[in-house]
């Protein structure tokens, strides 16, 4: 019995003896070092986003170059980590209910973070507005987004379109899953409890933290190398003439900056068209008291006079001067030409039962009546073509992380 027990713990010990040699290196005797917690880290993050995203050596969000003249501010961009994290959510579908549908399926990087489309696709139908693009979200003084105003801050905005029935499905209401399923959701995906622990210091997920992270990325999405900022930094004011400009861009700024002189009827009979009275320079944000703009149409049709608010005017379009998505919440037209025959003559139907028109609209109680000629028309749109840049559509710390 003795002798057989010897012999079995001898079996034994000769078994650990080749166990331990497999896990050494060959030729030599230094075991494999076992893997940090930032290697694993690493390593779930490079499965998922390749070399987009780096832990150690992140994109610059929060401490880009603003221009000096720029200084309409609505609120600020956390951290580097918490904006990364912000864009892998702004882009990842499964914050929709089918896995189909993204922040960035309705707001596009080639379309200035706007739509091409006139109403975008959710998980249950379509937006009964045109997507609003994303460009230069801080620089303003307006803190309400939506066209109608209804979220007061933007991050009270980016969780609404998840909560929204049609847009990403999870409403809480009518059998869809609620914001918490979501929460529960993300819990179970790990890259996102590596990107949550790099900006909080815990993988804990909850709205709140949602929604930081989308607008400290929406925040950080800014343009300002256009045309008019290489004018703009060499000029002493925005009035002044830009030396980069042609004689049509310079006509065109005079006359969207200036206000209209009127006479007893609202009819224009000199100065300019007025459009930086709501549209106002540098920043080309939406004036916080600005009303209704007369266009009132919807979607599939109807009356709608709740929509107050535009976003920056800059990156209307591309640098080709190609449209980025149509313009207006209902997409009534996409040519620059035709926003600005709107403003040139406001339609009475506009005017008829809309007590939201702008007042700046309805001068001596009657429609806008600019009056503009054809050359004047012609030089506000050269004007507005300046206000596109380069950067905000090619620029990799604003696109899509996923590589699958």
């Amino acid at each position: 019995m003795f002798r057989s027990n010897l012999i079995f713990n001898k079996g034994i010990l000769l078994m650990a003896l080749l166990l331990g040699a497999c896990s050494k290196k060959s030729g030599n005797d230094t075991e494999l070092p076992t893997p940090s917690q930032d290697e694993l880290d690493a390593s779930v993050l490079t499965e998922y986003f390749g070399t987009n995203i780096d832990l150690k050596n992140l994109g610059n969000y929060a401490n880009q170059t603003i221009p000096f003249y720029i200084t309409k501010r609505n609120g600020t961009v956390a951290s580097n980590a918490k904006a990364t994290l912000g864009r892998v959510l702004f882009y990842d579908k499964n914050l929709s209910t089918n896995n189909t549908v993204a922040c960035a399926s309705c707001h596009q990087q080639s379309s200035a973070f706007g739509d091409p489309n006139l109403a975008s696709t959710g998980v249950n139908g379509t937006t009964g507005r045109h997507s609003m693009r994303l460009i230069n979200a801080a620089f303003s003084t307006e803190t309400r987004f939506f066209w109608d105003e209804r979220a007061t801050s933007l991050e009270n905005q980016t969780t609404k379109p998840i909560q929204d029935h049609k847009e990403m499905g999870y409403s809480g209401q009518d059998g869809d899953p609620s914001l918490n399923d979501l929460l529960v959701k993300l819990k179970t995906i790990n890259y996102y409890q590596v990107l949550f622990k790099s900006a909080y210091g815990d993988a804990e997920i909850t709205e709140a933290r949602l929604q930081e992270c989308l607008a400290s990325f929406i925040r950080s999405i800014q343009s300002f190398d256009s045309k008019y900022d290489t004018g703009r930094t060499s000029a002493p004011n925005d009035g002044a003439p830009f030396a980069n400009f042609t004689a049509l861009e310079n006509q065109g700024k005079n006359l969207f900056l200036a206000p209209p002189q009127l006479d007893a009827n609202g009819v224009r009979i000199g100065g300019g068209a007025g459009c930086g009275g709501c549209h106002r320079a540098p920043e080309f944000d939406i004036a916080p008291n600005s009303g209704n703009n007369g266009v009132i149409g919807v979607i599939g049709g109807g009356i709608d006079y709740t929509v107050t608010r535009s976003p920056s005017i800059r990156d209307v379009v591309k640098v080709d001067g190609s449209s980025n998505g149509a313009f207006m919440h209902n997409g009534f037209t996409n040519q620059l030409l035709g926003v600005v025959n709107h403003y040139n003559q406001i339609p009475i139907a506009s005017v008829t039962g809309n007590s939201n028109l702008d007042p700046r609209l309805r001068p001596q109680g009657n429609p806008q009546n600019l009056q503009l000629t054809q050359t004047e028309k012609d030089a506000l749109v050269a004007f507005m073509r300046t206000l596109s840049g380069t950067n905000v559509y090619i620029d990799k710390k604003w696109s899509n992380p996923f590589i699958k």
